[in-house]
């Protein structure tokens, strides 16, 4: 029996990873914060033969959180696969007075993803296998505010924990999406009707080729040639010209209220 824990498993990209998982023969372990959509989502895949254990959790508090990890280094339950989805969109400007916004979107997108990672890391180790996926964005290569700050931290943090972990039998992969349909950007009050549709992914292809890229041992997954494409011209772009292009997808994306 193999065993992935899921973190925002109930509804996007987080349901894309259970429902493939699933697929895949893996019994589930689903993370939210909402105990009526864990149970709708845990019904779902049980629907499909598989066992779903479901744990109500509120990754902004670190007691929460601690209840995650500890559910990832129990032995006697072993967890095949992390995968760190829980995530937000930020809308606070960078020079707010209020932080409030940013420190809870560093609490569940970077505190959590290094609490949780380091969890399955040494229960993983100690049995030399398993896997782990951290969802981060392509948003992380360019400056689009705090979310690029964060999503930048959680691809370094991912690739640096590669490289602490070589040779022990556990993988880790960074997810880089660009733009997936799913509620994030309604969620996050984002203006998403300016992309243009050729940029807009399917979020259970994502995961497949996510999956794909596990399986082949690849650090980071960036599905799709054409964000490969954009990614590599990114990387090597003049930084004043990436700020320019991120100003512009910045203004662009936000609702004429906040403007």
């Amino acid at each position: 029996m193999v065993t992935a824990l899921v973190t925002g498993g109930t509804s996007g990209i987080g349901a894309a990873f259970a429902r493939a998982l699933a697929a895949r023969g893996n019994d589930l372990v689903l993370v939210a914060r909402s105990a009526d959509r864990l149970e709708a989502m845990a019904a779902e895949i049980r629907a499909t033969g598989r066992s779903v254990e479901t744990i109500s959790a509120d990754l902004a508090v670190r007691d929460d959180v601690a209840r995650v990890a500890a559910r990832l280094e129990d032995a006697a339950r072993p967890i095949d696969t992390l995968v760190n989805n829980a995530g937000f969109g930020v809308r606070a400007l960078l020079s707010d007075a209020d932080v409030s916004a940013h420190d809870t979107a560093m609490e569940v997108m970077c505190r959590t993803v290094l609490v949780l990672s380091g969890a399955a890391a040494r229960a993983m180790s100690t049995r030399g296998s398993g896997t782990i996926v951290n969802v981060s964005s392509t948003a992380g290569f360019l400056a689009m505010g705090s979310y690029s700050a964060i999503k930048a931290w959680v691809t370094a943090f991912t690739e640096s924990l590669a490289v602490e972990l070589k040779g022990t039998g556990v993988g880790v992969t960074a997810l880089c999406p660009g733009w997936v349909h799913t509620e994030f950007h309604e969620r996050a009050g984002i203006r998403s009707s300016s992309i243009p549709n050729g940029m807009w992914l399917d979020s259970e292809y994502l995961v497949k080729a996510c999956l794909r890229d596990v399986d082949k041992g690849r650090v980071i997954s960036i599905p799709t040639l054409r964000y490969r494409l954009l990614m590599w011209m990114v990387r090597h772009a003049p930084r004043r010209a990436v700020r320019a292009v991120s100003g512009a997808l910045s203004s662009r994306r936000r609702h004429p209220a906040a403007s």
